[in-house]
This record gives C-alpha cells, structure tokens and sequence, in this order.
C-alpha cells in the first residue's frame, strides 16, 4: 500500500511539473501533426525525464550523508521558495498566444533527433524541476521510498509525452482554449499548495 502511495505522489508530482506549455511541449505537438518521428520524439523525451529524475533522487541520496540541520535546512528553504515561485508563475500563466507551426516540411532523423535533444537538454526548467525539486523533495525519504517516487514521476512523463504526441490532434483543440489551461492551473497551484504547506512544517518542525 505505501509502494502504491509513493507511486502515486510521484506520478502527480511529476505531472504537475510536466504539465504546462513549453517549447518542448509544442516541439512534441507539432511533430504529433505532423505524423513526424512521433515514437521518437516521445521516447527521447520521457527516457531523458527518467534519467534526469533518478540522477536528482541519487544525488541527492549520495549527498545526503554531507547534510547537517543547517545545509537541510537552507535546501528545505530553497524547496519552499521554488514551490512558491512555481505558484506564482501559474497564477500569473496566459495561454492565450500559442503558436503552432503547422508547416509540414520533410526532416532527417538526424536532425529530429538533434531538435528534440535540443529541445530537451537545453530547456533550464528540466533541470530544476527533474534533478533539484524531484531530487530535493524525495531527500528524507527511505530508498525504497525514493524508488517508487522516481517511478511514479517516470510514468507520468511517458503518459505525458506520449498522449501529446499521439492525440496532438485532439489536444491541440483545447490547447487553444483559456479555460483549458485555467481549470489545468487551478488543480496544479493546489496540488503544489499542499507540498509546499507540508514542505513548511517540514522547516518548522
């Protein structure tokens, strides 16, 4: 049952942070209709999530003998902080001015494999949101804990990217659409609420 419940909290967790519109996230849209290389793009960016997400939790876990109630507590700070600028940026979000491109013009392998490297590896936000909150977040869990977290956060990547890119069709609809992405921002500022409240405690506690 705690497997389950570890799993859960990383599947929601990682989704939160997945879920939002960004150039990798477009990237992925555009190839889906274009029918270009779709498996490819999808697997190149959910493997790379995996291997970003887990490289947070061990690090983290390598680093953690390093860590006294001090260096604990200014990572629990930082935590907090980017909890609350995470929040803030989904309140202040506006989709409205998505852009598209629809032009199908023919691509090598290589080169779809270098734009969404590109797109993946180059993106700053990966970093933060895989290997430092992921990573920060599981610190004090026990290592079977960590596993099941990395894995729930795992699954929602591989859902993530490979709903985007096989049913971009029927996504790209509501992507257009304020309310949309106003009912999305709504359920992940309280999702994120909630961790950053109990981040908090954490801190006082």
């Amino acid at each position: 049952m705690q497997d389950i419940r570890f799993i859960l909290l990383g599947f929601f967790t990682g989704l939160s942070l997945i879920l939002a519109v960004g150039a990798q996230n477009i990237f992925v849209i555009e190839q889906g209709l274009k029918k270009q290389y779709i498996f490819l793009v999808c697997f190149i960016c959910s493997i790379s999530d995996l291997l970003l997400i887990f490289l947070g939790i061990f690090l983290f876990e390598y680093f953690k003998s390093f860590f006294n109630d001090i260096v604990e507590l200014v990572f629990n700070i930082l935590l907090l902080v980017f909890l609350i600028y995470f929040i803030i940026s989904k309140i202040k979000a506006e989709y409205r001015n998505l852009k598209i491109n629809f032009k199908n013009n023919p691509v090598s392998l290589k080169n779809i494999t270098i734009k969404t490297l590109g797109f993946t590896y180059l993106n700053p936000h990966v970093y933060s949101d895989t290997v430092f909150f992921l990573g920060n977040f599981s610190k004090n869990f026990l290592i079977s804990q960590k596993y099941y977290f990395g894995i729930g956060a795992t699954i929602a990547s591989f859902l993530f990217f490979f709903c985007l890119g096989y049913l971009s069709k029927i996504l790209s609809k509501y992507l257009h659409n304020p309310s949309t992405w106003k009912l999305i921002n709504f359920l992940i500022i309280i999702f994120m609420s909630i961790l950053a409240f109990y981040v908090f405690l954490d801190i006082l506690y």
